[in-house]
């Protein structure tokens, strides 16, 4: 795949027209950044709401607390990228590699990951998404104990036979995902 260049001049034109169009305002245009080599761009706090970011290249782009709602970001490369507190609600996500990016804090709410790479992704804080738009997600062992030690703090009182037991069955390894965290005590 070929990846267009955008310079910071071009992109800064791009974001103000994406930003008047959002207001509905003349001369505003959507973002079209697909296929855009963006490695190492500081998009910190920018507004990419319904941008266009398809099989772009973010790998350790600055996207803290930029608003990616329903942007599509499907393909795209965001290796090691800085996405600390960003809004991903309902962005498409679809096979992103997302490998060793910061997520912490993200709102993932209704966010597309089917076939998205998380592994080595910091999810701590984040609003994780349960549904079938998270299927066949890759993960690491750190995400799984996560996911493990919250639902094994639950609470199951008025739950079935069953599932009180398979929350019984995995009880042991409570305490598993703390080995990955560093700034919590064994519990």
């Amino acid at each position: 795949m070929i990846l267009r260049k955008i310079s910071k001049a071009k992109l800064k034109i791009i974001l103000e027209k994406h930003e008047k169009w959002l207001n509905n305002e003349p001369d505003g245009e959507r973002a079209n950044l697909k296929s855009a080599n963006l490695e190492f761009a500081n998009l910190e706090f920018a507004n990419l709401e319904f941008a266009n970011l398809e099989s772009a290249n973010l790998k350790f782009a600055n996207l803290k607390s930029a608003n990616l709602k329903f942007a599509n970001l499907k393909f795209a490369n965001l290796k090691s990228a800085h996405l600390k507190s960003a809004n991903l609600k309902s962005a498409n996500l679809e096979s992103a590699n997302l490998k060793f990016a910061n997520l912490e804090y993200a709102n993932l709410k209704s966010a597309h990951l089917e076939s998205a790479n998380l592994k080595s992704a910091n999810l701590d804080f984040s609003c994780f998404p349960l549904w079938c738009g998270s299927f066949n997600i890759k993960v690491d062992e750190r995400l799984i104990w996560q996911l493990i030690a919250h639902i094994t703090r639950l609470d199951t009182k008025g739950c079935n036979k069953e599932t009180k037991t398979a929350i019984k069955a995995i009880w042991k390894y409570r305490n598993k995902f703390c080995k990955y965290r560093t700034d919590v005590k064994e519990i």
